[in-house]
């Protein structure tokens, strides 16, 4: 099969399983890197070129999985963040493009300051931590997760990416158990309301942690006071606080600068 038939193929086949074409053309991009190793400006410049069968066997594993409701970062291995591939396991969420723009709201605000120190609670695969370390110069970065599987993914993370960060255990339901004077904390915690879990996509519900997506309906701000609370006696002069958000819950954050995401909803949460 040429080329050109193979990823019209492709993107006919995973458009119903990622619920758009525009979602479909993205996994097929990802594919073409994974499977095809081709680049997609190299993939365009070949439409005639003539697929293996190989190749066209190891997709048609991977449509398989993926129409059994794995989600495409796990069956990979790996997820795209911030400049990143970052390791992700069914231990940790898969980072998201709204979390990008959390850390850009950081690097705006203290892109230009040196040797800050940065706290991220609730770590999972690191992603936050790593893209403020390689982001921000002389940062002392700090990790923090619950769950020991999540630290392992982050920490090898770290070394994948060569970047300097600590991880540790702790919960955020326990923080001043954690020592120290922060410039930055950033947290983007389970936030899901139980009950939105009936229109969610059974690839979220099926595959990734449960405990890192959902808070009871009657505490959604189960795990973001702990942090407030904690911030107010731990921060520096100038020090901030940053909160990934349900946009549902925004009321709720008094006091805090709001921030909407690229899809205009109430997204984040600043204190400081």
């Amino acid at each position: 099969m040429e080329l050109a038939d193979f990823r019209r193929k492709i993107i006919s086949e995973l458009t119903p399983i990622a619920g758009s074409a525009d979602e479909a053309r993205a996994m097929e991009r990802i594919l073409l890197e994974e499977v095809l190793l081709m680049t997609p400006a190299h993939a365009f410049a070949r439409p005639e070129f003539e697929v293996p069968d190989f190749i066209e066997a190891r997709y048609a594993h991977i449509l398989e999985r993926l129409r059994g409701g794995e989600p495409l970062q796990y069956l990979l291995g790996h997820a795209r963040f911030y400049g990143m591939t970052l390791r992700v396991t069914p231990a940790v969420l898969i980072p998201r493009p709204e979390t990008e723009q959390l850390v850009d709201l950081i690097i705006d605000r203290f892109g230009s300051r040196a040797d800050l120190r940065v706290l991220d609670l609730g770590t999972g695969s690191g992603c936050i931590a790593l893209a403020l370390a390689r982001s921000l110069k002389f940062a002392r970065v700090t990790g923090v997760d619950v769950s020991e599987a999540a630290l392992e993914v982050a920490r090898a993370n770290a070394a994948e990416q060569g970047l300097d960060v600590r991880f540790i255990q702790g919960d955020i339901l326990d923080l001043q158990a954690i020592p120290g004077e922060w410039d930055v904390i950033v947290s983007n915690p389970p936030y899901v309301l139980r009950s939105e879990a009936a229109g969610m996509e059974r690839h979220v519900l099926d595959h990734e942690p449960e405990g890192a997506l959902f808070v009871p309906d009657d505490d959604p701000m189960r795990f973001y006071q702990p942090a407030i609370d904690y911030w107010q006696t731990r921060h520096s002069a100038g020090g901030m606080l940053f909160f990934e958000i349900n946009p549902l819950c925004a009321r709720l954050f008094t006091g805090a600068d709001i921030e909407r995401d690229f899809y205009g909803k109430e997204r984040f949460a600043i204190y400081g």
